[in-house]
């Protein structure tokens, strides 16, 4: 099923995200739809960088929407037809650059991807509460139980005004009548006092159920405002790429029962201000209780009103690295929303937004403008489930030109991408004479100038809305808290989940502690402070290192990191123990420890003596930019003396058979048909000689076509053929070293055979032997 149709077939809660998505103007649903085969098939990603692949790419678009014109042309369908010409001559703009059309569809696939994955994880949080009887679950039905509760009691009032009002105007009747009377005997005063008395009976039961229900609508307005406060802190979470629920209906509709029923007993105080004027006597309860009851039912509306207006959507550039990141000059996009329904206020409230209503007195802090459609109609249209929204789609900023900080600033100084700024968003609710003034505000954001400051920014943005419970502490840079590693662990665990919906294992979070603490008995003791993660002075920070490896993971490893098919977080010593205990052939995946964003393979070999551990020199986005990874396990190749060259990766640890392991996503052509042939004209074949290892350039021509892409099992599950003699790496070659980003250092792998290669894939070119290199 095409990423498209999943898309197509998500539950109605989720398709909003996706029109949402697609209410931008760079690629209209309708060429999304009918191309959705075409598009999802081309290398978006490869033509952004790529000036020739993407006017290919381009011109096939156009072609694409010719074919579907002349489509609708025979079908006579007139609205498709002109909108498939206008889409087209909106595409013209971008035959200049059309790198940026690739780049701008690109985001939108991605953009699919993380509908997609939140849309599976919701599914599965689902599916396991129903399981486990969940305390989400738990406090909505709590919630609902007690909204119902609220309109009953309401209901219930209703009927009780209705009958106070009945009996009043029965005594009112008997009364005016009586007066016109000139003798009323003592028998008929009786009667009038008995119906007065009945009458001030009931205005006391309704003064006390009132009171009764606002007490209610005060208690369920504070549980209201407590969800909404775990709503906004599993928004910042999500932000961070965490799978949490933002979806805002529930809150909606528990915003709305509240305020209409406080609307409601604000008729009911009307009504009984408007019986009072009618009918009053001395020690009238209306006349004592009434204006205590009108004052509380105003605070407790106002203070459900204030709190109504939220950022749905955090502010984030189409390109961004995430939300929250923010470069001048570039538009982003935010969207608020108001959580009290009333189609009567539908296109009448207008939001207004600014930056920085509380900026601090800081030397050097900078100041913005925010350029564009800065106020904006709260609607129903922007939201599909009917909600009162209001999407900035077209906001940009620019930094002021006036001196830093002014007179009176102190001397705390931060970085670019340690200066945090907040976006406000003010409107006013008026109706039914309730006139309150709202303010929503974003969470803080990081404002850079270039694309370079990105990486530095995302820090900021991770270690702000993992540790601040306080969304406008704009100085927590100033003195930022140290992360326990549970913190820690949990925020570079959704990095994953977010890039590749899968998250880091125990094991894999433990190697990382390892690198941090060194070993530890136990890490839930250990923190680690700001400096350490994105501020040391090395140039190769701890959030460089891996930071360099979520990309490459979401970039090019996606589907086998999914899959679990890549230990990756594995330190040199463990992962020589667990080879060494395994049939030879056996091999595992590990990210790098020294080279940014670079992955590489390890496996064990067991021909004679002592297993043997060998590792060649990672991969990096040069590499795989032009083959997959799964190409490179599939075709590696080593050629013992004179026998048949054959991959040694025999099985994928802990003993899945490589083929079965990586198949499915083996290219369908080989050998001289294989679609890489044109980045990798040569199989890179190392060469056993006594101790030493050559690389030497082996043409696919020279294999028989029935043997080069397959291996040969042996005696021990070594290489069929291999001589006695254990491949060795020729120990005199050199390279200067590479400093390990990380704290501490593993000498795991003394004694360790590697064999390496500068580049294992080139074009043509003969590999010799002094593009080999020690340890990385």
């Amino acid at each position: 099923m095409s990423q498209w149709e999943k898309l197509t077939k998500m539950p109605s809660a989720f398709t909003q995200q996706l029109h949402d998505l697609y209410e931008k103007e760079a690629l209209p649903m309708d060429v999304r739809h009918y191309l959705s085969a075409w598009i999802e098939s081309q290398p978006w990603q490869r033509a952004a960088a790529d000036y020739d692949l993407a006017l290919v790419l381009f011109q096939g678009l156009l072609e694409n929407l010719d074919i579907q014109y002349s489509r609708f042309l025979q079908e006579e369908s007139f609205l498709m037809q002109h909108n498939i010409r206008r889409y087209k001559q909106n595409f013209q703009r971008y035959q200049e650059d059309p790198c940026i059309l690739a780049g701008n569809i690109c985001w939108f696939l991605e953009k699919e991807k993380a509908i997609l994955q939140t849309a599976d994880l919701a599914e599965q949080v689902q599916s396991l509460q129903v399981e486990q009887g969940g305390f989400v679950s738990s406090t909505q039905q709590d919630l609902d139980r007690r909204t119902a509760s609220l309109k009953n009691e309401v209901q219930c009032m209703e009927h009780t005004v209705a009958c106070l009002e009945e009996q009043q105007d029965e005594f009112d009747f008997k009364y005016q009548t009586y007066c016109m009377e000139a003798v009323a005997s003592k028998a008929e005063k009786d009667k009038f006092q008995i119906l007065i008395n009945k009458v001030n009976e009931c205005r006391q039961n309704t003064l006390v159920g009132l009171n009764k229900l606002l007490t209610n609508a005060k208690a369920l307005t504070t549980l209201v405002k407590k969800e909404l406060a775990q709503w906004q802190r599993r928004q910042q979470k999500a932000c961070l790429g965490a799978p949490d629920s933002v979806c805002l209906d529930q809150l909606e509709k528990w915003f709305t029962c509240v305020a209409e029923c406080l609307f409601q007993v604000r008729g009911f105080l009307c009504k009984l201000e408007e019986l009072v004027g009618k009918v009053t006597y001395e020690n009238d309860p209306v006349k004592a209780q009434k204006p205590l009851l009108q004052g509380k039912t105003e605070e407790i509306l106002t203070d459900l009103l204030m709190s109504s207006l939220v950022v749905e959507v955090q502010p984030s550039m189409p390109q961004g690295k995430g939300p929250l990141v923010l470069r001048t000059g570039l538009q982003f996009s935010v969207k608020t929303r108001l959580l009290v329904k009333f189609p009567e206020l539908n296109r009448s409230m207008k939001v207004v937004t600014s930056m920085d209503c509380e900026a601090p007195q800081i030397k050097g802090y900078r100041h913005f403008n925010l350029l564009g459609t800065v106020t904006k109609a709260l609607t129903m249209a922007e939201s599909q489930s009917g909600g009162m929204a209001a999407e900035f789609r077209h906001l940009t900023l620019k930094e002021q030109k006036s001196g830093g900080g002014g007179k009176g600033a102190n001397d705390l100084s931060l970085s670019v991408t340690e200066e945090l700024h907040i976006i406000y968003f003010d409107t006013l609710f008026e109706l039914k004479g309730v006139a309150v003034k709202l303010q929503a505000s974003s969470l803080p954001v990081v404002i850079i100038s270039n694309s370079s400051q990105q990486q530095s920014a995302w820090a900021s943005v991770l270690w702000f809305n993992t540790l601040s419970l306080d969304t406008k502490d704009i100085l927590f840079f100033a003195n930022p808290p140290a992360a326990t590693w549970q913190q820690f662990g949990q925020m570079l665990s959704w990095q994953f989940v977010s890039a590749a919906q899968r998250g880091l294992n125990d094991d894999q979070l433990e190697m990382i502690a390892q690198k941090l603490f060194d070993k530890q008995e136990s890490y839930d003791v250990c923190s680690v402070p700001w400096a350490k993660f994105s501020k040391e002075k090395s140039p190769d920070t701890f959030w460089v290192w891996f930071d360099g490896i979520v990309v490459m993971v979401k970039s090019y490893l996606e589907d086998l990191w999914r899959d679990g098919l890549i230990m990756g977080f594995v330190s040199k010593g463990k992962e020589r123990t667990l080879l060494k205990k395994k049939q030879g052939g056996t091999f595992l995946i590990r990210f790098s420890e020294s080279v940014v964003g670079g992955v590489t393979f390890s496996w064990v070999e067991t021909i004679t003596g002592d297993p043997k551990v060998k590792t060649i020199q990672p991969f990096t986005k040069s590499d795989l930019s032009q083959i997959p990874f799964h190409e490179i396990i599939r075709n590696f190749l080593i050629l013992e003396d004179e026998n048949v060259p054959e991959n040694p990766l025999l099985y994928l640890y802990p003993d899945t058979p490589r083929d079965q392991a990586f198949g499915k996503y083996y290219a369908d052509k080989t050998g001289n048909d294989s679609p890489y042939l044109k980045y990798i004209k040569t199989r890179l074949v190392f060469v056993s000689k006594g101790n030493t290892l050559e690389a030497v350039p082996l043409m696919l021509t020279d294999v028989p076509h029935d043997q080069h892409p397959q291996p040969m099992n042996g005696e021990g599950g070594g290489a069929a053929g291999a001589s006695g003699d254990c491949l060795e790496t020729h120990l005199d070659l050199h390279v200067d070293p590479v400093l390990d980003p990380m704290l501490y250092d593993s000498a795991a792998n003394s004694g360790e055979d590697v064999m390496y290669s500068s580049s294992p894939f080139v074009d043509s070119e003969p590999l010799d032997a002094s593009l080999l290199a020690p340890a990385l």
